[in-house]
């Protein structure tokens, strides 16, 4: 398998890291517009390879995307994050031109490729692919719902003070601080409810801790994150290749499911070689369906910013 990421950042290197460290790709090319960044990181990378015991062969390009040629799967990392004084509108609009040119370049030499989109607004984001692309609605992922759950279950591992082996939990809706939707109803530990667990002070921290999840770690390190993201990349990546059918939240197109359509929100679906093989629907208490519906709303008027 051939995997291309665009973007050689923290988050990018992470990707191409945690890909290779699984030995499941054959190759892994890194892509930047910075000269000559995405070819050091790669060799940077390639120098771990005899230590970490991996054989994926890591290459970097300076905005060559001939080089990502037959990528069976892309990821796309690459935008601005939001500067001091910069509206909504300027952040979607520099990001959206950023991924809408990535995305053509990629889909243009890889036809039958598989996009996981991590750049932000990445719900937004998301859709502008499925809207700019051509590509088929299985084959466009955002990566949020996989990030968001595994901050999930670090929160709830921490409060049952339990391995997180334990642990097992989902998010759904917008990958957002505000549409984040934790589903605490349906998460255990080794099948038993959490909340048989946890008092509902407890519950309610782990929540809304698991919603500013990001902003805690933007303020602590002065920028995103950059670990769990490639970690969780490389987990959606990895299923894809291996065919596991691993049941993953990631941010889809809907069209009807959980009552809207339109819109790219994060639920839970089953990965495997084809990308996106069915989206499985989760029954939601009343105050779960209402939250999911805010957080559309949320997500549409910001899909409103992208003027297609």
């Amino acid at each position: 398998m051939k995997v291309t990421v665009v973007g050689a950042g923290a988050v990018g290197a992470s990707c191409a890291e945690y890909i290779a460290m699984k030995n499941f790709a054959s190759e892994v090319v890194l892509v930047d517009i910075k000269e000559g960044f995405a070819e050091g990181k790669a060799m940077d990378l390639m120098q771990t390879a005899s230590l970490n015991g991996f054989d994926t062969k890591i290459t970097g390009t300076t905005g060559d995307y001939s080089k990502t040629a037959g990528s069976d799967v892309a990821v796309i990392t690459s935008g601005i994050p939001r500067k001091p004084g910069m509206t909504r509108e300027e952040l979607i609009g520099i990001n959206a031109g950023i991924v809408k040119e990535v995305t053509a370049n990629l889909v243009k030499y890889s036809p039958n490729v598989i996009i996981i989109v991590v750049s932000n607004p990445m719900d937004t984001m998301a859709y502008l692919v499925h809207k700019t692309s051509g590509l088929p609605k299985e084959r466009i992922i955002g990566m949020g719902g996989a990030l968001d759950s595994a901050r999930f279950k670090y929160r709830l591992a921490e409060a049952l003070e339990a391995p997180i082996s334990d642990v097992d939990g989902m998010v759904i809706a917008a990958h957002s601080d505000t549409g984040m939707l934790p589903l605490l109803s349906k998460a255990t530990r080794n099948g038993v409810p959490v909340t048989e667990f946890l008092s509902e002070e407890q519950q309610n921290f782990v929540i809304e801790e698991t919603k500013v999840g990001g902003a805690t770690l933007t303020k602590l390190l002065g920028t995103s994150a950059w670990y769990a993201p490639g970690a969780a990349v490389s987990t959606i990546v990895h299923a894809i290749a291996c065919d596991q059918k691993k049941m993953i939240p990631c941010s889809l197109l809907l069209e009807g499911e959980y009552g809207q359509s339109d819109i790219c929100l994060g639920v839970p679906a089953i990965i495997g070689a084809k990308g996106v093989e069915k989206i499985v629907t989760v029954p939601l208490t009343e105050a779960e369906q209402a939250k999911f519906n805010e957080a559309a709303d949320a997500v549409r008027a910001v899909n409103g910013d992208l003027k297609l």
